[in-house]
């Protein structure tokens, strides 16, 4: 005899999981920095960027191009200081560019941290 076990939505999976849970509100805490930031970025690279993982005091984007990359390494100290003043303790943004195109899997990433000073 098989057993069937009803679907669950994804908020009922991370309310009966602690890890699922933090992976959940970590995600949305991502996408909050994002939209805090978003009126920082222009507005032509805003389709190129994603809002990545958080690690501890990090924060990493994810964008399409090495273009992309390149205006988010200017941008870094006034992302920190307005995600900070919103309340947020970001010490560093990483930036992961993805090779390929949008919606498809990357070939390849390259990752570089960037730290204020540096």
């Amino acid at each position: 005899m098989t057993r069937r076990h009803p679907a669950l939505t994804l908020l009922q999976a991370s309310l009966n999981s602690p890890v699922l849970a933090r992976l959940s509100a970590l995600a949305d805490e991502s996408r909050q920095r994002l939209t805090a930031v978003e009126a920082l970025i222009p507005p032509a690279l805003r389709s190129s960027v994603q809002a990545g993982p958080i690690d501890g005091d990090q924060w990493c984007l994810l964008v399409h191009h090495n273009a992309a990359a390149a205006k988010l390494r200017q941008l870094q100290p006034m992302l920190l200081a307005h995600l900070r003043n919103q309340g947020w303790e970001v010490s560093a943004i990483r930036v992961k560019v993805q090779q390929g195109q949008p919606g498809q899997p990357a070939t390849g990433t390259t990752r570089k941290v960037l730290r204020p000073g540096a």
